[in-house]
């Protein structure tokens, strides 16, 4: 179960994170003085500082000297939703075509050099966001902050590193999302759920607008997010802070200030209606019933009682869904609910998957016995304790180690606009009632406000 909520939360994700692994398995020139701002705030008695360039780089500080290692990270606001609906999958193209090379390190050369040096580096794509990051031994610091100055101030877009990762692309289409089992499912969903927001389409994009975009259009949309002041960069680990600093200012602050990155709000008519659609998929023999609910966005009050709503009903053996529909009834090879958080909207998905003569509509009514009991009952005091004692397990372990720590607070810095939840987050988790919980469920999980979708066997595979 928890793998499988795992690879969907993860889905759209590239560069060694899953996209989709079987769902059913486990699926710089002038102004580079820095305005010190905002300093020493604390996390679990550590602190960590903020700081601005000139030219709009937002820097955060977290000194950890546990072990020798350092992490050096750069989020960049920009995602799958900034781009144009011609021209899907740019954001997540750029996190290879920005591994292509530099002016200063030639095409092939970025991986054997951060190999070379003891280090590890990845990236990652979402809707909201794109993410890059090295760890080195803690003496290789100034590498990684020349590296990551390298891949803002002189990233070489030409048309051989855009020809070779649109290759790489479509094979990791077609590995990770077209051939697996419920590969598509994310992307069903979406494109039902959302009539108008940027959502309505996946994180990879479709490979004919790739196919039909010019180079020109590529180094427009690198000019136009690939900029300090679109940025976070993150230091964590064991470093001398002066050092860091100086370090910091010499390799960014010289880069140049970009164009304000605007956006437009686009907002969503409410669903006041359930609603049904179907998608067919060559790769699975068993049907998935989904029942999805829009959500409110994650910095919300309201999506963190949903997340605890989503542990409630399918986290573990014990949850109130699998226990019953799994384990008592039979009913079900699968059963789970997560609660999929994202910047301006979410969706709070509900799956099951059929077992013997059992139907997804038999399925579904279980599940509606429980959601119903949620809205009109509190629950006990026991469950509660049991949710409170996991939230706080999973906010230890979000936070255990230096890579964690620098993905959270670029995160709550980009996406939520307050890095001390670093701190705090978890208090509001702990100050969610149990009334809340009860109200929550009835606000958003109303039968008239959801898409039931049938992910089916395409009709030559369906099961014998």
């Amino acid at each position: 179960m928890e793998k499988l909520i795992t690879i969907l939360l993860t889905q759209y994700k590239s560069g060694g994170e899953a996209m989709v692994v079987g769902l059913l398995q486990g699926v710089l020139i002038f102004g580079g003085i820095a305005i010190y701002r905002g300093i020493k705030k604390t996390i679990k008695g550590k602190e960590f500082e903020e700081f601005d360039l000139d030219n709009g780089l937002h820097v955060v500080l977290h000194q950890d000297n546990s072990a020798p290692v350092v992490i050096t990270s750069v989020m960049y606001h920009v995602g799958a939703k900034d781009e144009q609906p011609n021209r899907t999958g740019f954001a997540h193209f750029f996190e290879h075509l920005l591994f292509e090379g530099t002016k200063n390190i030639a095409r092939g050369e970025w991986f054997k050099l951060v190999t070379a040096n003891g280090g590890n580096n990845n990236a990652n794509t979402t809707d909201d966001r794109t993410y890059y990051y090295e760890v080195f031994p803690s003496n290789n610091l100034e590498l990684a902050l020349w590296m990551e100055s390298e891949r803002l101030m002189h990233p070489v877009i030409n048309q051989i590193g855009v020809d070779t990762q649109n290759e790489v692309v479509k094979e990791e289409k077609r590995l990770r999302v077209d051939n697996q089992p419920y590969g598509n499912l994310i992307k069903a969903v979406k494109q039902n759920m959302f009539k108008v927001h940027p959502y309505k389409w996946t994180t990879i994009g479709e490979m004919e607008h790739l196919d039909a975009a010019t180079l020109e259009e590529f180094q427009a949309f690198n000019k136009k997010f690939y900029v300090p002041n679109n940025a976070v960069l993150v230091v964590a680990g064991q470093f001398d802070k002066a050092q860091a600093k100086e370090w910091i200012t010499r390799y960014f602050g010289a880069i140049p200030k970009g164009a304000p990155v605007t956006r437009q709000k686009v907002e969503e008519a409410p669903i006041t209606q359930e609603f049904k659609a179907s998608w067919e998929d060559p790769n699975i023999q068993i049907p998935m019933l989904v029942a999805s609910y829009r959500t409110p966005s994650m910095k919300s009050r309201d999506a963190r009682v949903l997340d605890m709503i989503s542990t409630y009903l399918s986290d573990g053996k014990s949850s109130k869904l699998y226990k019953k529909i799994v384990d008592d009834k039979k009913m079900a090879l699968q059963i789970g609910a997560f609660n999929y958080s994202q910047e301006d909207y979410g969706m709070y998905l509900i799956y099951g998957l059929p077992m013997g003569e059992n139907t997804s509509e038999s399925i579904l009514k279980e599940i509606d016995e429980e959601i119903v009991k949620m809205q009109t009952e509190l629950i006990s005091e026991t469950d509660f304790q049991k949710l409170q004692n996991k939230f706080e397990s999973n906010y230890v372990s979000n936070n255990a180690s230096v890579e964690g720590i620098a993905d959270n607070l670029a995160t709550y810095y980009m996406l939520y606009g307050d890095i001390n939840l670093i701190n705090t987050e978890i208090d509001i988790y702990r100050s969610i009632t149990r009334e809340e919980i009860r109200d929550i469920a009835k606000k958003y999980l109303n039968s008239n406000q959801r898409l039931i979708l049938d992910y089916v066997p395409a009709k030559d595979k369906a099961q014998n």
